[in-house]
């Protein structure tokens, strides 16, 4: 059964009596694998609470974020503090499954507008922290001995290299799939010599091509730091 389908008749099926319902994901965008599930959101006014539950309905997993006209504020609050939008990116992609018009382009709307305006600018203190914790791990990776231990080092690296580097430049911040998703969006080039220094790390287990990359990406934003710093001084 395609997917718009399975995702209509899993609605009647299972939330009849919902106010409104979008199918977002990767189904929404056109970009399905085989291992894709149906990405629903659901919003009813006669909840209390809100909840995510899975299920397997028409052949197709589905999972749904079940909201009632309150709670998916605050989740579209919280999703943006912590710089990772995934509500706001599921609601603004959504296909209609159910709902009036203007619910509906109200939600997307307010979705859209989140997405566009971009997470809350750090402080400089914070940058001054994440630049210090990037120094710190680098120099763990440098100085690890133990390709077990450079394999999480190097992870970890990957984590806050891209964290920093999208949150100084206004941008969104990813993971799995969308980690590199979002690098390449901000800057392709970057992404690209991003991918090739861990790519290089993991094949190889030679670290100076990823050392050098993570220092000339901290030299774009005031170079290492640990000389000076301090926390609650």
């Amino acid at each position: 059964m395609k997917a718009i389908d399975a995702a209509h008749k899993f609605i009647e099926s299972q939330f009849p009596h919902c106010n409104a319902a979008l199918l977002g994901g990767s189904v929404a965008r056109g970009e399905a694998t085989k291992t894709s599930d149906l990405d629903i959101v659901i919003w009813d006014d006669s909840l209390s609470h809100c909840y995510r539950e899975s299920f397997f309905s028409n052949g197709w997993p589905v999972e749904v974020f079940v909201h009632n006209f309150k709670t998916y504020k605050e989740y579209f609050k919280s999703d943006c503090k912590r710089g990772r939008p995934s509500l706001p990116q599921l609601v603004s992609e959504g296909i209609i499954l159910k709902g009036k018009e203007e619910i509906i382009t109200s939600l997307k709307q307010e979705a859209r507008q989140l997405l566009d305006k971009g997470p809350e600018k750090w402080t400089e203190e914070l940058t001054r922290q994440k630049r210090y914790f990037i120094t710190d791990v680098l120099d763990d990776f440098i100085g690890a001995t133990k390709r077990e231990e450079e394999l999480f080092i190097a992870n970890l690296l990957a984590e806050l290299v891209h964290e920093f580097v999208l949150r100084v430049n206004g941008q969104w911040v990813g993971n799995s799939k969308w980690f590199i998703r979002v690098l390449r969006k901000y800057d392709e080039l970057f992404a690209e010599e991003f991918v090739a220094a861990f790519d290089h790390f993991y094949k190889t287990g030679e670290k100076k091509r990823l050392i050098i990359f993570v220092e000339k990406t901290l030299e774009n934003y005031g170079g290492r730091l640990f000389e000076g710093f301090s926390i609650g001084k």
